[in-house]
C-alpha cells in the first residue's frame, strides 16, 4: 500500500523518521523518501549524508543501507527514534504543568528535550539545562533566561557530566525538575543505565521543589543498574497511554502520582 504524504516536519525529525524506517527496512531510496516527505531529492541526500556522518547508515547509489549493528548502548539519535510519538505526548503533558515565571531544570534525555520544545511560546522564566541541545532550543526564546551546567561535555548527546555539573545544580533552587530514567520500579525506584549521569541527577533532585520523572511505557517496571532515588523522592511519574494498567497501579500503590499523557496530546 502506498504511504500517505506526511505532514511537514522539521529537518531533524525527518532524519529521525528516516533512520527509524532504515532500522526496520534496512534500505531506503531517495526517490521514495522525497515523495513521502514532500521535499526534493537533494534535501533527502543531505539528510542521508548527516545520518551517515552519525554512523547510522551507509550511502549507496540511489539511497542508503543500514550500518551493521553496533555493540554499545544506543546513542542520542537512536534513542530519539524509539517511541517518538509517545515521548512527545509525555512532553506535552509535562509542559502543561509549568507556570509562568518558574525556574525549571531539564535533565538529559530525548523526552526531556521534547518537553523543553513543548513549552508554550509565551513562557517566561529560568531554565537550568544539563544538555547543550536543550539549552540551545530555549536560548532563542524571548523571556527565558538559560543556564547551562558546567563540567565535561559528553560526545553524542552533548550532556554535561562530572563534578562540575553537580556543583552547578547545588547553587540553585528550582520550582520543577524534569528528569529522565532508564527504569521506574515500585520497589527499586528510579534507576539509570548511565552511571555518570546519576550524581548530577541526584543533585537536581535535592534542589527542586517538585520532580517529574518522564518515562515511556517501556520504562515502567524496569530496573536499570544504577539507583537514582526512591519513588518517595519524586512528585510524579509522567508516562504515555501505552503503559499497562498493572504497571501503573504498582507505582500508585507506593504513593507516587502517575500522570498518563492522553492519546492525541502529541505535538503538532
Amino acid at each position: 500500500m502506498k504511504e500517505e504524504l506526511l505532514d511537514a516536519v522539521l529537518p531533524e525529525e525527518r532524519r529521525l523518521r528516516i533512520a527509524a524506517q532504515l532500522r526496520r527496512d534496512t534500505r531506503v531510496r531517495v526517490e521514495d523518501l522525497a515523495a513521502r516527505y514532500g521535499v526534493s531529492g537533494e534535501t533527502i541526500r543531505r539528510d542521508l549524508q548527516v545520518l551517515e556522518e552519525r554512523g547510522i547508515l551507509r550511502r549507496v547509489y540511489g539511497g542508503a543501507v543500514a550500518q551493521e549493528a553496533r555493540g554499545w548502548e544506543p546513542g542520542a539519535d537512536e534513542r530519539a527514534i524509539a517511541r517518538l510519538d509517545p515521548k512527545r505526548a509525555i512532553a506535552a503533558a509535562a509542559a502543561a504543568l509549568v507556570e509562568p515565571g518558574e525556574t525549571l531544570v531539564f535533565d538529559v534525555g530525548t523526552t526531556v528535550a521534547e518537553t523543553a520544545r513543548a513549552l508554550p511560546a509565551t513562557f517566561s522564566g529560568r531554565a537550568l539545562c544539563v544538555a547543550l541541545p536543550t539549552a540551545a532550543e530555549l536560548a532563542g526564546r524571548e523571556g527565558v533566561e538559560v543556564h547551562l551546567a558546567g563540567g565535561q561535555v559528553r560526545r553524542g548527546d552533548l550532556a554535561c557530566v562530572g563534578s562540575g555539573s553537580e556543583r552547578f545544580f547545588e547553587r540553585f533552587f528550582a520550582d520543577r525538575a524534569f528528569v529522565a530514567a532508564s527504569g521506574v520500579h515500585a520497589k527499586a525506584g528510579v534507576t539509570g543505565e548511565n552511571l555518570e549521569e546519576i550524581p548530577v541527577r541526584q543533585a537536581i533532585l535535592a534542589q527542586a521543589a517538585e520532580v517529574y520523572v518522564l518515562a515511556d511505557a517501556a520504562k515502567l517496571g524496569r530496573v536499570a543498574v544504577g539507583r537514582v532515588c526512591p519513588l518517595s523522592a519524586v512528585t510524579a511519574v509522567v508516562t504515555d497511554a501505552g503503559a499497562e494498567l498493572e504497571a501503573i497501579r504498582a507505582l500508585e500503590q507506593t504513593g507516587v502520582r502517575v500522570i498518563v499523557a492522553p492519546v492525541g496530546s502529541e505535538l503538532d
